[in-house]
């Protein structure tokens, strides 16, 4: 019996320890001068203890963190010198226009890869770029004023041809080259005037709407002042005119409309391309033109360069 109280009084203190309270665990043993002392460990210990292992952790969270923004800043970077480039250059678009149209002039078989066969396709995709820029909101706001449209109808069959008459009388042009400057002065507005709203930063939706007031009225307009002011009967194709304008107009518009409707995320990674996509569209299509008449615009010397320049600044 004195041998198990005995070895019961000195299990107390074990058994005590081991129900203690969490706060507290085995020893710790410090240097205290040349003497060693010891305390109880307590919770802080261990966070003292984890604390290290954190900081590590957390650094190299943060370094991995700090290459994925590198990695990102660079894409980022490259992304906005294209964004910078492509600005400037798509502001320039009349200086390509003219450069393209000089080439096409002195050396005409550059182009001859760009046969007309392209133009319809090339016309889409211009439109096609602005279509994804615009939404069905865009077009109810502009019919909520159509004075401006009526405006431009106006000055597009009323001040232009008239213009292109004075002209050509002025420059004493004969009877064909006075024909063809009333023509030019008669016909509707072109997919370009969008693509230069686009690049000003302009009403877009009410450029492409007047585009495709003046595209219908051709067919009526152009062979009534031909008639008026030539004394001549112009055949209009309305049915041709009717077809190009939902093949490079109406759709192309509503295709991208649609897009930007429904696949929002992918318009908005192809955006900052479409004015460039819009740029080379047009200068290929316009040095097409110019070389497939460069001999007669040469022959036709200054005289009839000036006037035309004239009607459209």
């Amino acid at each position: 019996m004195v041998k198990f109280a005995y070895a019961s009084i000195l299990l107390i203190p074990a058994a005590a320890y081991g129900f203690a309270p969490s706060i507290t665990s085995a020893p710790v043993l410090h240097n205290v001068g040349n003497a060693i002392s010891s305390r109880p460990a307590f919770a802080s210990d261990k966070r003292r203890s984890i604390a290290p292992l954190s900081m590590a952790s957390s650094s190299a969270l943060k370094m991995s963190d700090a290459a994925a923004d590198g990695e990102k800043s660079l894409g980022s970077k490259i992304f906005e010198v294209y964004t910078k480039t492509a600005n400037a250059a798509t502001t320039l678009f009349p200086l390509w226009t003219v450069l393209f149209t000089a080439i096409a002039l002195k050396k005409p078989s550059t182009f001859d890869f760009f046969t007309t066969e392209y133009f319809t396709a090339a016309l889409a995709a211009l439109m096609l770029s602005m279509g994804i820029t615009l939404t069905p909101q865009d077009f109810v706001e502009v019919t909520k004023e159509p004075s401006s449209v009526l405006m431009q109808f106006s000055l597009c069959y009323g001040m232009m041809p008239a213009l292109a008459f004075g002209l050509g009388k002025a420059f004493g042009l004969d009877a064909g080259l006075l024909a063809g400057m009333v023509l030019v002065g008669s016909i509707n507005g072109g997919q370009a005037s969008n693509l230069c709203t686009y690049i000003a930063k302009g009403n877009v939706a009410l450029s492409v709407l007047m585009t495709t007031a003046t595209t219908v009225g051709a067919i009526l307009m152009t062979p009534f002042l031909c008639k008026t002011m030539l004394g001549a009967v112009v055949p209009v194709d309305a049915a041709g005119i009717a077809k190009s304008t939902i093949q490079v107009v109406l759709a192309p518009i509503a295709i991208g409309m649609t897009a930007n409707k429904f696949f929002p995320k992918i318009v908005k990674a192809i955006l900052p391309f479409a004015p460039v996509v819009g740029v080379v569209s047009t200068c290929l299509l316009v040095a097409s033109a110019v070389a497939q008449v460069a001999e007669p615009i040469l022959g036709a010397g200054m005289n009839l360069q000036i006037p035309v320049l004239l009607l459209h600044l």
